[in-house]
């Protein structure tokens, strides 16, 4: 718990009365819900989301783990693997009555809040799966890795600073990915339909989305 401390120390009155109010995932998901989404290349720690209301999914995840932390949740992430075509997803995980849900920040808006009624993290995994694609309306979904812990990673100063947030990305490399479809399923998926495509990236910022050659 010492990084949570140190975390508050950080806090103003009124960030602490922020994150106070997001004691609850879909109040979490709700906060993330009004910030921009961040075509920024770098990486910002929990503090700094909270100060500048920006974040891409990484960024998010991590806001959305601290926050889980903080209402007594373990700080858990999972990362969704596309098929080269597309962004990686990082989500921030919690358990319900023995079920998982979730919380992301995302340029779309199918792959956001889940609510925890998925037994395993595969049937979680899966309810993303139609709404993966990328902005050419192929369907990226392929695997995912996690969950992971972060509080493996405190000695980053992950909540509080962005020296390490480049070390955590690489070092979540060394989870194994577990796959979700087979090479043949993936070469034969259809396209996504055009009204669905539309609808995914409502609102979307278009600098954000990953460049399909």
């Amino acid at each position: 718990m010492e990084m949570l401390k140190r975390f508050e120390t950080f806090l103003s009155p009124a960030e602490c009365e922020v994150m106070d109010g997001l004691d609850s995932p879909i109040k979490i998901q709700s906060f993330l819900n009004t910030i921009p989404y961040s075509a920024d290349i770098f990486y910002r720690c929990p503090l700094r989301v909270l100060r500048e209301r920006k974040a891409h999914c990484f960024d998010g995840a991590l806001f959305a783990a601290s926050a889980f932390r903080r209402i007594g949740h373990p700080p858990l992430i999972l990362e969704l693997i596309p098929n080269g075509h597309d962004d990686d997803h990082i989500l921030a995980l919690f358990k319900r009555r023995n079920h998982w849900g979730a919380v992301a920040q995302s340029n779309f808006t199918g792959i956001r809040y889940r609510e925890p009624v998925y037994r395993s993290l595969r049937e979680l995994v899966m309810s993303f799966f139609e709404d993966f694609f990328n902005s050419a309306g192929e369907k990226t979904l392929v695997g995912y890795r996690g969950p992971i812990n972060l509080k493996v990673f405190d000695r980053l100063d992950w909540m509080s600073s962005d020296t390490g947030l480049e070390t955590l990305s690489t070092e979540m490399d060394r989870y194994r990915v577990q796959p979700v479809i087979s090479v043949e399923m993936a070469a034969s998926l259809a396209q996504v339909d055009e009204r669905s495509l539309r609808a995914g990236l409502l609102g979307a910022n278009e600098a954000g989305l990953f460049k399909v050659h």
